[in-house]
């Protein structure tokens, strides 16, 4: 994801007052142009030249992101499932709660460093950013409303008009305008500053014996899947889950290859302090019990990865001293300042 460089307000009021709507628009583009690409991090995925982000722009994503108005009856926005404090996820939830406290079947997955996603959901089932949020928005259990009734509604609510016109310089509210709103927010939630990032960086600290040796193990065992410095390499894999009391086949039902079934998304082990409970159903609550599913309770099935077998055993060999090392090391990938960012929180008025 690319990182905005934030500018004080005395930059803004040097903007001449007698530009044209187009020269403003230009002028923000200009303005917000200053983007920096986190030190370590690749290319990302996303289109941003398709969709610069503006501070207009970003600041309607952000109020659209935290607004009820989405869902059917005016109770849930995006932020009522992806909290900040909780790296944008459900933290306790097992399974989604949405509209009318009806229950999803997957975990509310964080939120985070999606600039660099090629895919969005568990089973990859949404291939652009700028047309996820439909699925939460017309889904039965989660929003249960239509994109047509939500632009009613924010036409009627001002200042939703004139804040489509700063943004966009059109106060028609279009579902276009209203996704590149929604997607200008979302690549902004970067999580790069954890102290994993900082070492990286060679910014004056270093990891502790304990957690030097973790990161080895880690490297041994874990980064295969779960790669540098984005700690997902956004495949889908069988990790050996014993599939649910719903039988979530997982990407199946997307591709209809059966090679598919019970393959999930390989998710981002950043801010993993933040984000319990864990897996595609969040069945378990704790870090360690991850790692006891990986050592010894993987179950073998057609589609398992290859990965996870060792000698034809399912699994991952690690032994009590290896997985306290491990979880040391995962530590370092928690960002404080993500969750923390203001910048990021529902505007309070």
């Amino acid at each position: 994801m690319i990182k905005l460089q934030w500018l004080t307000a005395v930059s803004f009021i040097f903007l001449l007052p007698a530009c044209s709507k187009n020269e403003k628009m230009k002028e923000q583009v200009v303005a917000f142009a200053g983007f920096q690409q986190p030190s370590g991090f690749p290319a990302p995925a996303y289109k941003l030249a398709n969709n610069r982000v503006t501070k207009y722009g970003f600041e309607l994503g952000r109020k659209l992101f935290y607004e009820p108005r989405l869902s059917r009856n005016n109770t849930i926005s995006c932020g009522s499932c992806h909290l900040q404090t909780s790296a944008f996820t459900h933290h306790g939830h097992d399974i989604s709660h949405g509209i009318d406290d009806r229950l999803g079947s997957r975990n509310t997955p964080p939120i985070m460093n999606l600039a660099w996603n090629p895919t969005f959901m568990w089973d990859g089932g949404v291939f652009d950013l700028d047309l996820q949020p439909v699925a939460p928005i017309t889904n039965f259990v989660e929003m249960d409303e239509t994109v047509a009734n939500v632009l009613v509604k924010l036409r009627n609510t001002p200042p939703y008009p004139a804040l489509f016109k700063k943004a966009f310089g059109a106060s028609d509210i279009t579902t276009a305008d209203m996704m590149k709103a929604l997607s200008q927010f979302m690549v902004m939630l970067v999580s790069d500053q954890s102290k994993y990032d900082s070492v990286m960086r060679k910014q004056g600290v270093g990891f502790t014996t304990e957690e030097q040796q973790g990161y080895e193990i880690f490297q041994q065992k874990c980064n295969s899947c779960h790669r540098e410095p984005l700690f997902t390499d956004h495949s889908f894999r069988n990790n050996g889950i014993m599939p649910g009391p719903n039988n979530d086949e997982g990407r199946y039902p997307v591709t209809l290859n059966p090679a598919d079934k019970y393959k999930f998304k390989v998710p981002s082990l950043r801010n993993l302090a933040y984000t319990a409970p864990y897996m595609h159903d969040g069945r378990f609550y704790t870090l360690q019990g991850v790692l006891t599913h990986y050592n010894s309770e993987v179950t073998e099935t057609p589609t398992l990865d290859p990965l996870l077998k060792t000698n034809g055993r399912p699994g991952i060999s690690l032994s009590a001293e290896e997985q306290q090392k491990l979880l040391t090391f995962l530590n370092t990938l928690n960002d404080r300042s993500f969750i923390k960012d203001q910048r990021l929180s529902q505007e309070t008025q």
